[in-house]
């Protein structure tokens, strides 16, 4: 069996009543300069997990600067998210969570693909834990 690394658009983390909920009562992990927002949800008709990605218009005024970081973002998380869905469907759970990027400069792909890699461990800990 081949894998699949998508992220379809029912990945994607976009109602607004569950992005204020993650912000409101979700719990955070970080591996500088990646932090993640999480929240265990339940949302009949959507997959296991669902993600949004976001950098600062303070640090990076320019939108192709932002849209950059959020590219390689959504890149690392897509190769890397298969351990952390196997483990929530094994559970019957769902996940919402929002990867923000927080540091100041343009990051090299490798930085990305490391820290989103460290954080989805902290994060897939947490989950077994629960």
């Amino acid at each position: 069996m081949v894998k699949k690394f998508t992220l379809n658009k029912t990945e994607r983390l976009k109602r607004r009543k569950i992005i204020e909920q993650l912000f409101s009562e979700g719990r955070a992990v970080t591996a500088f300069p990646i932090r993640v927002q999480y929240k265990l949800i339940d949302q009949p008709g959507t997959g296991p997990l669902q993600a949004g990605f976001s950098a600062s218009s303070r640090n990076f005024k320019k939108a192709v600067d932002r849209n950059r970081i959020k590219r390689l973002m959504r890149e690392a998380y897509r190769l890397q998210k298969a351990p952390l869905e196997q483990a929530l469907q094994t559970k019957k759970r769902q996940l919402a969570l929002f990867l923000i990027y927080t540091g100041r400069e343009l990051p090299p792909y490798a930085l990305v693909k490391e820290k989103v890699e460290l954080v989805l461990k902290k994060l897939l800990q947490t989950i077994q834990d629960a």
